[in-house]
């Protein structure tokens, strides 16, 4: 109830913002003998621009917009958001040149006014924007490249769509309209700064140390880190922060992962990587006495989000880490509650934690079930895939009465996820983390 209030707030928030253009539009003194598609065409240019400006809030990580939710839910938002918004602002013009072909000319850069040039060029930079992100593994575009060109693409467009709004002028021709679009842009480029400025200037004075890179199973490898002259993080068992190894902390290029340290200790934090592409496989070189710096923590994948009678975690290959986080916290807590952790991977020689998880069962009521893909010859345990025959095998009747957390590969979470609604468990029950926060 406490995470709802501000929720509804936030979403109420949201909508009043997004449909305060189309309602300005719609107090005199408005352009007057103009026909329906036009001026249903320029209400979606209106409606359109308003939820692009959104996004720069969505991603700007703030706790307070994000804590009801999850940062993982924002993100998929903004994802959503932003192809939706697109489309809307693509019909904008198209509905204007069905309506009157003559007025194609308007899309052509050497034609038309300025005020239909800075139209095209805010278009042009939202598809590209739309366009490498859907593609960006397909085009092998490099991350921090696509992340520096995801923002400035997106500055681009909403100047520029701000720049045709006023110059074309016919709904923001007072002082006090003005205003709205003049507040929309300040706080738009007030997010940027919030982000990319006044954060990382806050975190040079709240570095992170490397103390420990810590070779585990499975091609991972545990970085640890401990404060510089600060007290440290205070986190919840199973958030994440944005992790930036570059020496300054201005730097894009910076990566999400999840703590795999109890959340009892704020003045060491740990992360447990495996090595899975370009900036991960360079974990194992990095050296001792690096200084880090940390954006979070950030997630709602938590348990003491979730109280319960007892926890499954289902975890899969590298979605063990925010399990260890779990665990170790509980075990600091002398937590009673039983879990069940079912733990999915490829081979028992690449299983992590495995030595670690045998000591925590000394600290915990709980119960390991590993699951290989490729077992050993001598193997008794369970084999293949994470099943719904091998869910009803294993977990326990009173299923009301435990919270289950998920994460793995998405078709492995999608897979159980529906295993566990079908034996009728309710969705407010089962948590997942997401990795792909890009």
């Amino acid at each position: 109830m406490n995470r709802m209030i501000p929720g509804v707030f936030w979403i109420a928030l949201f909508l009043a913002v997004v449909l305060l253009p189309v309602t300005e539009m719609l107090v005199s003194p408005v352009p007057s003998g103009r026909p329906f598609w036009l001026e249903a065409s320029v209400g979606l240019g209106f409606f359109g621009l308003t939820q692009i400006a959104v996004q720069f809030v969505l991603i700007a990580r703030f706790k307070s917009v994000t804590a009801p939710y999850g940062i993982d839910v924002i993100l998929q938002f903004h994802r959503q958001l932003a192809i939706i918004a697109i489309a809307v602002l693509v019909f904008h013009p198209l509905i204007i040149v069905i309506d009157n072909p003559s007025r194609l000319k308007l899309l052509n850069p050497l034609g038309g006014n300025w005020a239909s040039r800075c139209a095209l060029v805010s278009l042009l930079a939202l598809l590209a924007i739309a366009a490498t992100s859907i593609y960006r593994e397909r085009l092998r575009l490099n991350y921090e490249h696509w992340r520096l060109s995801h923002l400035l693409l997106g500055v681009v467009a909403v100047v520029f769509a701000q720049l045709h709004v006023s110059l074309a002028g016919l709904y923001t021709n007072n002082g006090w309209k003005q205003a709205i679009w003049v507040g929309m842009a300040v706080a738009m480029v007030g997010a940027v700064l919030y982000l990319r400025v006044l954060k990382p200037a806050w975190q040079r004075g709240n570095r992170w140390r490397v103390t420990e890179v810590r070779a585990e199973r499975g091609d991972t490898w545990t970085l640890v880190l401990e404060p510089v002259e600060h007290p440290g993080l205070a986190f919840l068992p199973g958030q994440f922060a944005w992790l930036k190894l570059a020496g300054s902390p201005f730097t894009l290029e910076e990566h999400p992962f999840s703590f795999s340290s109890s959340a009892q200790r704020q003045d060491r934090v740990e992360f447990s990587i495996k090595a899975l592409g370009d900036f991960t496989s360079t974990i194992k070189d990095v050296p001792v006495g690096t200084l880090a710096s940390l954006d979070g923590p950030h997630g709602a994948f938590c348990i003491d989000r979730y109280p319960a009678v007892g926890y499954l975690f289902i975890a899969g290959g590298v979605g063990i880490t925010p399990m260890m986080s779990f665990m170790h916290t509980m075990a600091d807590r002398r937590d009673p509650r039983p879990v069940l952790l079912l733990y999915a991977d490829r081979d028992w020689g690449g299983v992590a934690f495995r030595e670690e998880l045998a000591g925590l069962q000394d600290q915990l009521d709980l119960q390991v079930v590993y699951v290989l893909q490729e077992p050993p010859g001598d193997w008794q345990g369970e084999q293949g895939m994470i099943t719904p025959e091998l869910l009803r095998k294993h977990l326990p009747k009173e299923l009301i009465l435990r919270n289950f957390f998920i994460c793995g590969p998405p078709p492995m979470m999608e897979a159980v996820q529906t295993a566990l609604l079908e034996m009728g468990v309710r969705q407010e029950f089962i948590h997942m983390e997401r990795f792909n926060l890009a």
